[in-house]
This record gives structure tokens, C-alpha cells and sequence, in this order.
């Protein structure tokens, strides 16, 4: 390839991936003013998994609406983010063979759905369990009243966190598929994942409860079991395929 034709390719390339970014963050500003629109509801949405009797309070004039603000920005990301997934995919799908390509379109449903996987274990496990948690300690000697946007700056990267998280089954049997990563490697890893497992979950539940992060450690490990799993799956039929590729019955 000549030195134009590589120029060429390069500016496609960067076209190509102005194309892309330019609809995604389009998608993205859509998404995020219907959050906008119906920010009251999703308020109420957050609210419901904390205590029953909950008090907050927004001591700054610009809390509410600074607070709102970012609701509308992680709710619009969440509707967003298949969308966004979609296009990061079909940017790298030409560097992809052919039926490497196939994949891509079976990987989508279900990255959409451990994403979702992923929001729903927090909000109905990781949320009702942390918030509990900090709100009774101490409640014996002060009567806790959070912040608005201090309970909303939890809860939504929580949500967030979680759901990326979930997406690790999905991305590690994809690049298994395609040769990148190897089962044999990820089950030698096995005890520094269960490490950084518990790492993760440290860093994701802003509790020092043992307990809250022994569930979310657990379930990081049980998603990595389950990556091995079904990379030992796809990448024995990956190898089954090129055998047959190799050898084609007459």
C-alpha cells in the first residue's frame, strides 16, 4: 500500500469515527433531555429503594437543580448506552473477519441485557443494603438527614458501576471468540480475580460493612466464572471451526 492509499485510509478511518461520534452524542443529548423531562419520576424511582421514612434535605440553592442535572445525565447514559455500544462495535467491525462480524450482531441483545442485569441487582440489593446500613449507624444518637444530592451521587454510581460490571461475561466471551483472550489465561488468573474482586467491591459499595461487600465480591467472582465458562465454550467451537476450515470434508 502506497503512502496515499494509507493517507486515505487513515482519513477514512478518522471520517468514519467523526460519523459515529457526532450520532452517538446526538442519541446521547435525546436521551437526556427526556430524562430531563420526567426527572420528577426518576427521583421517585430512586427513592423507593432507600428506608422507609427517609428525610433528605439540599442545604445549597443550587443542589436541586445541579442534582438534577446529573439524574438526567446518568439516566440519559443508561437509555443511551446500547445505542452507544451499537456504534462503538460497527466501528471496529471491519478490522473483524467475516465471521468474527456475525458476533457482533449476536453480542448486542445481550449486552443490553447484563446491563440491565446489572442496574437491577444494584438497585434492588446493593442500594436497599448500603443505604440501610449507613442510615441506622449511629441513628440511635443523631437523626440521620442526608443530603439530597449526596444520596443521588451514591445511588447513581452505583447503578452505573454495576451495570458496566455486568457487561464483563458478554465482553470476555466475545474476545474469546475471536481468539484474544484464551480460558487456559483466564483460569490461571484465578486468584488474583477473586483479590481484585474484592478490591472492586470496596471501591463500589462506600461502605466498610464486610457484608455488602462480601455479596458484591461474590457476585464479581461468580461473573468471572461464568466468563471462563462460556469462553471455554466459544473458543473450543472457534477451534472446532478452523479445524474444519483446515480439513473440509470432500
Amino acid at each position: 500500500m502506497s503512502d496515499s492509499e494509507k493517507n486515505l485510509s487513515i482519513l477514512g478511518h478518522f471520517s468514519e469515527m467523526r460519523k459515529r461520534l457526532i450520532r452517538s452524542v446526538v442519541v446521547l443529548i435525546i436521551m437526556i433531555i427526556v430524562a430531563f423531562v420526567f426527572w420528577e419520576r426518576l427521583v421517585e424511582i430512586l427513592l423507593y429503594p432507600a428506608p422507609e421514612g427517609i428525610t433528605l434535605q439540599a442545604i445549597k440553592m443550587t443542589e436541586m437543580f445541579g442534582t438534577t442535572m446529573r439524574i438526567s445525565l446518568v439516566a440519559g447514559a443508561i437509555l443511551a448506552m446500547p445505542y452507544l455500544t451499537y456504534e462503538l462495535l460497527m466501528f471496529v467491525s471491519p478490522a473483524l473477519t467475516r465471521s468474527e462480524r456475525k458476533y457482533v450482531y449476536i453480542v448486542l441483545p445481550w449486552i443490553a441485557l447484563m446491563f440491565i442485569g446489572g442496574v437491577v441487582f444494584a438497585y434492588f440489593i446493593m442500594i436497599p443494603n448500603i443505604t440501610n446500613f449507613l442510615l441506622s449507624w449511629g441513628a440511635d444518637l443523631v437523626t440521620p438527614q442526608p443530603m439530597f444530592s449526596d444520596y443521588v451521587n451514591i445511588v447513581t454510581r452505583m447503578l452505573l458501576v454495576s451495570g458496566l460490571v455486568f457487561e464483563l461475561p458478554v465482553l470476555i466471551t466475545f474476545l474469546a471468540r475471536i481468539g484474544i483472550i484464551k480460558p487456559q489465561w483466564l483460569a490461571s488468573k484465578w486468584r488474583g480475580a477473586i483479590i481484585i474482586s474484592f478490591i472492586l467491591a470496596a471501591i463500589i459499595t462506600p461502605t466498610p460493612d464486610p457484608i455488602n461487600q462480601s455479596i458484591v465480591a461474590g457476585v464479581l467472582i461468580f461473573l468471572y466464572g461464568l466468563s471462563l465458562l462460556l469462553a471455554k465454550l466459544v473458543y473450543r467451537k472457534k477451534e472446532a471451526d478452523e479445524e474444519m476450515e483446515t480439513f473440509p470434508s470432500e
